[in-house]
């Protein structure tokens, strides 16, 4: 199996990290994935929406089938749903993974390459708007949405729980739960303030300046 994770610049780093370290530590600890690959348009390094810099595995045009394959969210899905050799690219994997997983406003590049079509989704709370005046997704909002072999998730952090979700559906809960305890991923659910989310944001993560 390989597990393919998509770099783009302005990708949110939490969206691709979290999940990449629950799915490398299956891969590692519990029979996962025989590869992980972080794969993008060209081989250059890729700059994260904060900063990071990621060194890509593979080109697109070198990348093998995929059995499954992430895409992050973050500020780059805005230029990348016009990106047509990232459409293609996604397109073209789509046909061949078991599974397709977005995090945050990565559900916007499924959409882009006709995914959801008639399909159940959510994304960042921000951009639950934008997402339902596309009009063909039927926006849930929850923090993981399955449907069939589509995965979406809500914002930046939820991608750490969609992966342990998904390596759950797909090897079992022991297993799941043996990556929980290597990861020490067991979260508190202390609030730590009232955060009003205000109606008046700006969606689809739009960045000030």
């Amino acid at each position: 199996m390989i597990f393919g994770f998509l770099l783009f610049p302005d990708l949110e780093e939490l969206d691709l990290v979290g999940p990449w370290e629950m799915v490398a530590m299956w891969s590692q600890y519990a029979d996962g994935p025989e590869k992980c690959l972080m794969i993008a348009e060209t081989k250059e390094p890729v700059r994260c929406s904060n900063g990071m810099i990621i060194q890509p595995h593979v080109a697109f045009e070198d990348a093998p089938k995929l059995d499954y394959l992430l895409i992050p969210g973050g500020f780059g899905t805005r230029d990348q749903v016009e990106n047509q050799n990232l459409i293609r690219f996604v397109s073209k994997q789509a046909k061949n993974c078991k599974a397709i997983l977005s995090v945050c406003t990565g559900s916007f590049i499924l959409h882009a390459c006709g995914l959801l079509k008639g399909k159940k989704a959510t994304t960042h709370w921000l951009s639950l708007k934008q997402l339902r005046e596309l009009e063909d997704v039927e926006v849930v909002e929850e923090r993981i949405v399955k449907d069939g072999h589509l995965w979406t998730s809500s914002g930046v952090s939820a991608g750490i729980d969609l992966a342990l979700e998904f390596i759950n559906h797909e090897a079992g809960d022991s297993t799941a739960g043996s990556v929980q305890s290597f990861a020490e991923y067991y979260p508190s659910g202390k609030n730590y303030g009232t955060f009003h989310k205000d109606p008046k944001a700006p969606g689809y993560l739009t960045r000030e300046s």
